[in-house]
């Protein structure tokens, strides 16, 4: 017999963690996957049911599942550069079909599927897209993308045989709890240290992180199944976002701006040497450099005016993104977290 159980993968990770928080405010009893390898210190503080799996091993997805009558899969293994790239899409795809495939055997009412702004096609004429915005699996840059936009595939799959899924494209959420941090927490926590000599000319649409947990719980309620909702703020370019830091900060803005192709050339020599001949992560990934060639503005209309979204002023949750790395952010007690989630996320 199904309980009134919500069940959340990604809890240890950025959004998955306020998504939690959030589905607890409401009073919902909620049930986090995590893997014995895993370390859960970062979700015991949130006093829910702890259950041993993997999103790999479909056994043990229908043995954690069993009960729950709602499931928030926000999981992803987000990395730009892999030693064996096969293993973002084992994680990515694989274990979004495996646990789909559990949801259906278990009798879910209700999935919300975190997607990413990544699997959104771009205009090409500058102006924001949105989910209507023509898009295929060759508009893919990098394998995370390409991962996320075949287990967005997924979803619409399971979607269409009578699984209750929606789906939520996050754009970039910045704020507190940005432990790893991610490639737009990085930005704010090296200008904070003034290690950002310069920049390229790229922009983004940046939006709180707790906005992007709120839209996931929106998507549940009010959501129509098979659909797919953009969570995101404001478009800023990365001058923009600097300029607003340097303001918080009350720090210089960086000097130079380095042209895209200039970049390009640092991404691959970096990666050549750092990521082909040393096996090491590269410090400037090549995917996130060709990623940054375009604008990637985008409108959340469609969640606005079918969800009720309704997003904080994008200053705001700039300035609790550099309040968190200003006073709460510990990178030795953060190590430990991105080694163990940098792999396989959970």
């Amino acid at each position: 017999m199904t309980e009134d159980l919500t069940f959340v993968t990604g809890a240890t990770g950025f959004v998955g963690s306020h998504v939690v928080r959030q589905l607890l405010l409401r009073g919902d009893r909620v049930r986090l996957l995590a893997r014995n390898s895993s370390r859960k210190s970062n979700i015991e503080a949130f006093g829910c049911e702890i259950a041993i799996g993997d999103l790999k091993d479909m056994t043990s997805l229908l043995r954690c599942i069993q009960g729950c009558r709602r499931v928030y899969h926000v999981a992803a293994d987000y990395r730009l550069w892999a030693k064996n790239p096969q293993e973002i899409y084992d994680n990515n795809v694989g274990g979004t079909r495996n646990l789909l495939s559990a949801c259906c055997e278990a009798g879910v009412e209700k999935v919300v599927y975190t997607s990413t702004v990544g699997a959104i096609g771009m205009r090409k004429d500058g102006l924001p897209a949105d989910e209507e915005t023509p898009v295929k699996l060759d508009d893919m840059i990098g394998n995370y993308k390409r991962s996320k936009f075949m287990a967005e595939q997924v979803a619409h799959e399971f979607a269409s045989s009578g699984l209750p899924v929606v789906i939520v494209n996050p754009t970039t959420p910045i704020g507190p709890g940005d432990i790893k941090p991610t490639p737009t927490g990085r930005i704010i926590l090296e200008f904070i240290k003034g290690r950002m000599p310069a920049y390229v000319a790229t922009g983004l649409n940046i939006v709180g992180v707790e906005d992007v947990a709120a839209g996931h719980l929106l998507a549940e309620t009010k959501g129509h199944v098979g659909e797919r909702y953009i969570l995101g703020g404001e478009n800023w370019t990365l001058e923009e976002i600097l300029e607003g830091l340097a303001q918080i900060c009350e720090k210089r803005m960086p000097r130079f701006r380095i042209p895209w192709t200039l970049a390009l050339i640092a991404g691959y020599l970096d990666n050549l040497v750092t990521g082909s001949i040393l096996r090491r992560e590269p410090m400037i990934p090549l995917e996130g450099v060709r990623m940054a060639r375009h604008k990637m503005y985008i409108s959340s209309e469609k969640a606005r005016n079918e969800l009720g979204y309704n997003p904080q002023p994008a200053t705001k949750a700039l300035r609790d993104a550099v309040d968190y790395f200003r006073h709460a952010w510990h990178p030795d007690s953060s190590q430990d977290r991105i080694s163990n989630l940098r792999a396989n996320m959970i």
